[in-house]
């Protein structure tokens, strides 16, 4: 495997090169106003996936509903969903919560100060621990994240492949002993920054970073050349249906369980097509005929009569880390509140399911169906 190896003298100037930039061009972030665990962590999580300008109102708005880890710990989970609502991947606001209530339950409200230790939470894995204990406890470990992972493949020609879990360990290995012990957090910090302006992964401007002259891939003309990253498999596709039916009682919604994706966020009705399609059929199926299974399923299994038609236009689409979503709109108005008994949903009046906390393919449907009927009443 190819990598250079820096002298202690030359790991000293990049220390003070890069933190000297890092204290003139740093980026003014909320969260950095102080060094409290609470403040980094829930920040650390939120920006896994989601960007930083992104993530920006989320964490206010955040921090003004839940300012403490006791208050995230006692939370309505319909509010901890609402809060988080929009930034995607919601497994991560549980994972909050169920982390914060170890905090107050088993620790008395005491952070663990390590990053091997801070393991033990949920939800917290190798990168966000050693951010909070480098950031908030001062250990000098560093943060591998997607940014370091880029940044020190580039200054160090690292060729191995980042999509390989074995690799985080290497790079571990290869920054631990180039880490500022004075101030790892603000090392790591740096790291994030140089990694989300000159160093980027796409439009990259190697000529003018303030650590260009640490830089071997910019040196052999090889910047983009790194970091080597095997391709995921694309999301898989899986086609649904979103049914929208209006009463006199308002929408009605149904809340995903917790065998379901999206655990906790109600939605419109969705059923797969794969779902109404038995196993022997030869063929895809018809819309005509996938909305005849669904009539009648719906009288069958929930004693409710309700006749279906296309909304029109193109699927919501709505990607998600393993599968896409293409979800083709069903409409029916019905002329009274269908008895629910065995319906597992809810009549909703239209403006109050915006209070609910909703999924992106949610609020997706409810758009093209709010555009479907103002094209209609024109």
């Amino acid at each position: 495997m190819l990598m250079e190896k820096w002298s202690t003298t030359t790991i000293a100037d990049f220390r003070r090169t890069l933190l000297a930039w890092y204290d003139q061009e740093g980026r003014d972030l909320p969260w950095r106003h102080d060094q409290d665990p609470y403040h980094v962590w829930v920040s650390e999580i939120m920006l896994q996936q989601t960007q930083v300008n992104t993530v920006i109102p989320y964490y206010q708005r955040f921090m003004a509903a839940f300012p403490t880890v006791e208050a995230l710990a006692h939370a309505a989970e319909p509010d901890l969903l609402k809060a988080w609502q929009g930034l995607g991947y919601y497994s991560r606001a549980r994972n909050l919560q169920r982390a914060a209530q170890q905090l107050v339950t088993d620790y008395h409200g005491q952070w663990p100060r390590t990053a091997v230790a801070l393991q033990d939470l949920v939800g917290i894995g190798p990168y966000t621990a050693c951010a909070i204990a480098s950031i908030a406890f001062k250990e000098v470990v560093p943060a591998v994240d997607g940014n370091a992972f880029r940044v020190f493949a580039r200054l160090l020609l690292i060729d191995a492949d980042i999509a390989q879990p074995k690799t985080r360990q290497l790079f571990f290995d290869a920054i631990h002993p180039i880490v500022d012990p004075q101030r790892p957090g603000d090392f790591n910090q740096a790291v994030m920054d140089l990694g989300s302006s000159y160093m980027t992964a796409k439009n990259s401007d190697p000529a003018h970073s303030p650590v260009r002259r640490f830089d071997a891939s910019y040196r052999d003309n090889r910047v983009l050349d790194f970091p080597v990253k095997t391709k995921k498999p694309r999301p898989k596709l899986i086609p649904y249906y979103g049914l929208l039916v209006h009463s006199p009682a308002g929408d009605l919604v149904v809340q995903r369980t917790s065998q379901q994706m999206l655990t906790g966020y109600w939605t419109y009705p969705l059923v797969t097509k794969a779902d109404l399609q038995p196993d022997e059929a030869p063929e895809p199926t018809t819309l005509a005929a996938d909305i005849t299974a669904i009539e009648q399923r719906w009288a069958q299994d929930y004693h409710l009569a309700v006749t279906f038609q296309p909304l029109g236009g193109q699927a919501v689409s709505q990607t998600y880390t393993h599968q896409r979503w293409q979800v083709k709109l069903l409409v029916a108005e019905v002329s009274s509140a269908l008895d629910l008994t065995y319906f597992p949903g809810e009549w909703v009046p239209r403006e109050q399911v915006k209070a609910l906390p909703l999924p992106k393919v949610q609020e997706k449907m409810m758009q093209r169906w709010a555009k479907s009927r103002s094209a209609v009443n024109k």
